[in-house]
């Protein structure tokens, strides 16, 4: 297993051998075609991916879907505790609540953390502009003794209200579908980012057929849906959007309307560029 696309993609490089497929993100899996770490499963040739939305297939690498099948999506914004919260609506609330004595957390990841700063401030997520990046850092900087914690491992801090709210993904639904009186999940107003995770087989993987039939039994619509019940995020079976229950077919977060997708922003690869963010990201974790 691993916490973040870096971390799998170091795995993979530093030798590491017994995997069949991965779960990285579109942009990750893009860098990893690049460097000859996948199959070409012939994807798009599968029986069953005449299910799969054309929307999904966004691979600047491989649009057409050859390499990977396109498997989940989603947005990351702000899982809360309405107890210790209140109702949040933008990251200006989120912010502001340190200053109400509640504690937040941000991911602890340099994309999606840059990420926000950059949203804030009018950019791209995937701007490469130097003025744009140090904009960014110095308004983390303004507010890195607002952050308790830059961290994945955040729900039942949550939960318990030791954390008034955090920085993360919307499979936090799945958590405020049980408890929608104390929990709740917001994209802010101001726009977010968007995940997508795609299934690849790879290049040195042991039982490369077993995991192609596992793309055929993933990509039936009444399997699909249940991966959905079980993570709350979007998928990219669209006959499974169909068999989704009411709550979440109408659900805004997991289902949200086009005027609020207009405003994520999805990473993409940015080669040796992404040195400027490591260095701000440096900068920001290393800051006391």
């Amino acid at each position: 297993t691993y916490g973040t696309n870096e971390e799998m993609l170091a795995k993979i490089q530093s030798g590491a051998t017994g995997y069949d497929i991965v779960f990285p993100s579109v942009h990750m899996r893009d860098i990893m075609q690049k460097l000859g770490l996948l199959h070409d499963a012939k994807v798009n040739t599968l029986k069953g991916f005449e299910n799969i939305d054309p929307a999904n297939m966004i691979s600047k690498v491989d649009p057409e879907s050859s390499y990977c099948l396109p498997y989940a999506w989603g947005a990351v914004g702000i899982f809360y505790n309405k107890e210790e919260a209140g109702e949040l609506k933008t990251w200006d609330d989120f912010f502001a609540l340190p200053d109400k004595g509640k504690k937040i957390t941000m991911l602890d990841d340099l994309r999606e953390t840059i990420g926000v700063a950059l949203i804030k401030n009018g950019h791209s997520v995937n701007t490469t502009d130097s003025d744009a990046l140090k904009q960014a850092e110095a308004w983390l900087l303004e507010r890195k003794d607002k952050i308790s914690a830059f961290t994945y491992d955040i729900v039942s801090l949550v939960q318990a209200g030791d954390i008034a709210a955090a920085h993360w993904y919307v499979g936090a639904t799945v958590y405020t579908l049980d408890e929608p009186d104390r929990l709740g999940f917001v994209i802010p107003e101001e726009g977010a980012t968007m995940y997508q995770e795609d299934i690849c087989v790879l290049k040195d993987a042991p039982n490369k057929d077993s995991a192609i039939k596992f793309f055929e039994f993933y990509m039936q619509p009444e399997i699909a849906v249940l991966n959905t019940l079980q993570q709350v995020n979007g998928t990219a079976n669209a006959p499974a959007r169909d068999l989704l229950p009411p709550e979440l077919k109408a659900n805004p977060n997991t289902n949200p309307p086009p005027e609020v997708v207009a405003k994520l922003q999805i990473f993409e690869d940015l080669g040796n560029d992404l040195r400027k963010y490591n260095r701000v990201w440096t900068k920001v974790r290393t800051a006391q």
